[in-house]
């Protein structure tokens, strides 16, 4: 347990299913699925462990193996994940009561009981309070924790988990890609991410940067295959992510990625303008 956590406590607003896109995402990484050492810190949990108990529920599927360790500065959030979990080993939740998590207190500087190297560190709405410039050091000192082939994935989604977005980040600190997740229906456009950019993005949704560009030009293909909503939202969204792509832009992956309303492409198609 740390005695001087690094940084600031988070605001604090845990939902239900809230990450379950980047859940998804998390499950399906080779940094997780290839780990010797399947540890995964879910790091400003918030008010509520949910979102831990739910990402080791849905990562045990693919690790049975699977660890996952919640962290969070502020002691009686801690204290209120401890309780929760005691309630899950009990048998008196949704959750099975061997349920592979656990609860400390700690911060950037992720700490872990002998000097373990986590798989993935996952920071979902820790960075929405600091200021861009914070965002490498930040980067920095998690990444710094992890094993070699770890993935520090870091980003912000709505209340509801409705929309979101992330950076996976190496352990050298190196941001590699970035993703957009948006449940399809009813999509009005999926520049709806502006307002859930990483803190290194969020800012930079401004004429001449390449987010904004990517965002324009996304929108653009998605009116244009308006058509296709008669197939429904999955077939438009395809549509538009073909059209993305074969307009130039990089995009990642695949239609499997695709259908469940991801988009990725690497980092420097969206890195801000120095």
């Amino acid at each position: 347990m740390a005695s001087s956590p690094l940084g600031r406590p988070t605001r604090g607003t845990t939902g239900t299913n809230r990450l379950r896109r980047n859940d998804r995402w998390i499950a399906a990484s080779t940094a997780l699925r290839r780990a010797s050492d399947p540890l995964v810190v879910d790091l400003g949990y918030g008010a509520s462990g949910v979102t831990a108990f739910e990402l080791a529920a849905r990562l045990v599927r693919t690790r049975p193996d699977v660890e996952v360790r919640g962290l969070e500065i502020d002691p009686a959030r801690v204290a209120t994940a401890e309780a929760q979990l005691a309630e899950v080993r009990a048998g008196r939740t949704p959750f099975p009561p061997d349920l592979p998590v656990s609860f400390a207190r700690g911060g950037f500087e992720v700490p872990l009981l002998a000097d373990r190297r986590p798989a993935i560190i996952r920071a979902m709405n820790v960075l929405r309070q600091y200021d861009e410039h914070d965002v490498s050091d930040a980067w920095g000192r998690m990444a710094s924790r992890l094993a070699p082939a770890g993935l520090l994935i870091e980003g912000t989604c709505d209340e509801i988990g409705r929309v979101a977005s992330w950076v996976d980040v190496d352990a050298a600190a190196r941001p590699l890609r970035f993703t957009l997740a948006l449940r399809l229906t009813d999509l009005e456009h999926p520049s709806v991410v502006a307002e859930r950019l990483p803190k290194a993005l969020i800012h930079r949704n401004v004429t001449g940067e390449r987010i904004h560009a990517l965002l324009v030009d996304l929108d653009r293909e998605w009116d244009r295959a308006a058509p296709l909503s008669t197939f429904g939202a999955t077939q438009r969204f395809l549509a538009a992510v073909t059209a993305l792509r074969a307009s130039g832009w990089p995009v990642l992956g695949g239609r499997h990625r695709w259908r469940l309303g991801e988009l990725t492409l690497p980092w420097s198609a969206v890195a801000p303008l120095p």
